[in-house]
This record gives structure tokens, C-alpha cells and sequence, in this order.
């Protein structure tokens, strides 16, 4: 079951920054007064690739609801990560930029991370905890992509808080569709939908801060934070709103403290490599 779930967390991955790649090409000439604004989507909602794009996306939520219900939240989340690898080739055969031995580093990092993860991760047997516990902590995450929009146009209206909020949101949505998944394998319909229309709504909100964002801030600076955000706050979070049974952890919970750390550090490399973050920038 470990094994089935990581691989379609890294099917999901790679549907997912395939899209990224072609909303790049039309993300990146957006006008920055459309920032925080449902029109920056409606615009490129008219632009053929970009939709392509989208839709890779749309599909790609399949297999990652399947990658929650089969593996762990602590594997999964990092796995998600790996498309970053994918990016990294296409930035160079799309923008002609060489591979240093930064992007190398960085490589061998995520997979040495996701290799201590799963090796240290616990038994798969999670159940929610109580109703409050599971809505307090979605509610929070979307409280964070939220902000932005609220304090748009004051001085509280940053670059750096579009990033973070970026990060809360797509955290926020990777929470709701852990638990649509797992509603499903229950046959709990009626909440499967409503976590499904929380991760949908997250998600827009989270795509819109994204963009915004990279128009207000270096790309460099970008997506080491709202990566490293939007992957480990959940798993932060988990002993919250999940019942996993951490007691069948091997070496005191050490592998998987050891791979989340360099799988993150993997994350700031590869981010770092200026032709991958540029196009990661415009894009997401």
C-alpha cells in the first residue's frame, strides 16, 4: 500500500507541474494591477495553454486523493515536492540553462528526504479526531491565504504576506483533500463534498496570492518560503486533526525528522537555480 500511494503521489506530482509549466508561458505576462483579483484568473482562463495547463492540474487530484488513502500524510506530502525534479528539466530545455552542481545537490537531497520519510514513516491506519479539532485546523490554514485579500491596498499588503499566504492556502487545500479521500473510502458523500468545495475554494485563493506574489517578489525568494510552507505546515499540523499511530515509528521519529529537513533543504537548492525559479515563479 506504501509503495501504490507513493507512486501516485508522484503521478500527481508530475500532472501537476507539467501544468505549471504551461500556465508559466501566459502566467508570466500578467498585469500586476489584476494582483489579489478574480481577474487575473478570468484573463487567462481565455488563453488556451493555460487552460491545458489547469486541467493537468484538475486531473492530477485524483491521484493524489488515491496517494492520502493509501500511504501515510507524512510521505505524501513530501512526494508532491518531487515534480520540482521535473521542472527542473524542462526549465532547461525550455530557457536553455546548464545544470550547476546546486540543482544536483538539490536532487539528491529530495529524494534522500522522501527515501528517510518513508523509511521511517509509521503503519497506515490514520482516522480524524474529533469534528472541531479537523475544522480548527482547516480553518486556520484558510485563514492565513485569506489575509491578503482583506488588508489589500493598506500597508499591511506585502509581498512577503502573499507568499506566506500562499503557502497557508495550498497547505489548507492539501489538508481538505486528505480528508475528502478518506470520506470517500467511507462513503461519508455529504462530507467528501463539502471538503471537496473547501480544498476547490482554498486552492483559487491560494493560485491567486501565488501569482501575486511573484509579481511583487524575486522568485528566489518566493518559492523556498511558500514550498516549504505549504508542504510541512500540514505535516506540522497532523497530530491535530489525524489519530496516526506514531508508536509503530522505527529510531524515535529520527528518519523522518532527518528526511523532512533535507528534502526542505532540497526544496531551497533546486528553488535557488535562477532559469528553474524564474520559471516556477510565473507559473505557479
Amino acid at each position: 500500500m506504501l509503495a501504490f500511494g507513493l507512486g501516485a503521489a508522484l503521478l500527481a506530482s508530475v500532472l501537476f507541474n507539467v501544468g505549471i509549466v504551461l500556465q508559466a508561458l501566459d502566467a508570466r505576462t500578467a498585469p500586476k494591477q489584476l494582483g489579489y483579483r478574480v481577474g487575473l484568473l478570468t484573463m487567462l482562463l481565455r488563453r488556451k495553454r493555460w487552460v491545458l495547463g489547469f486541467v493537468l492540474g484538475v486531473v492530477g487530484v485524483w491521484p493524489q486523493v488515491i496517494a492520502y488513502s493509501k500511504a501515510p500524510f507524512v510521505v505524501v506530502q513530501p512526494a508532491l515536492a518531487l515534480g520540482l525534479l521535473l521542472v527542473l528539466v524542462l526549465g532547461v530545455e525550455m530557457l536553455g540553462e546548464s545544470v550547476g552542481l546546486r540543482a544536483i545537490c538539490g536532487v539528491v537531497a529530495i529524494i534522500g528526504g522522501i527515501a528517510l520519510v518513508a523509511w521511517g514513516a509509521p503503519a497506515h491506519s490514520e482516522s480524524h479526531r474529533g469534528g472541531f479539532l479537523v475544522i480548527g485546523v482547516v480553518v486556520f490554514l484558510t485563514a492565513g491565504v485569506v489575509a491578503p485579500f482583506l488588508v489589500r491596498g493598506t500597508r499591511f499588503d506585502t509581498g512577503m504576506l502573499a507568499i506566506f499566504a500562499t503557502g497557508f492556502g495550498f497547505g489548507a487545500t492539501n489538508v481538505a483533500t486528505k480528508l475528502f479521500g478518506d470520506d470517500v473510502d467511507v462513503s461519508h458523500w455529504g462530507n467528501a463534498v463539502a471538503w471537496g468545495l473547501v480544498g476547490l475554494a482554498t486552492g483559487v485563493a491560494a493560485t491567486i496570492a501565488n501569482m501575486t506574489a511573484f509579481q511583487r517578489r524575486a522568485a528566489t525568494t518566493v518559492v523556498p518560503i511558500s514550498t516549504s510552507v505549504q508542504t510541512f505546515l500540514p505535516i506540522l499540523l497532523e497530530p491535530l486533526f489525524l489519530r496516526e499511530h506514531w508508536g509503530s515509528i522505527g529510531y524515535d521519529g529520527v528518519p523522518i525528522a532527518a528526511g523532512l529537513v533535507v528534502a526542505l533543504l532540497g526544496n531551497v537548492l533546486i528553488s535557488g537555480t535562477h532559469a528553474v525559479s524564474d520559471l516556477i515563479g510565473d507559473a505557479a
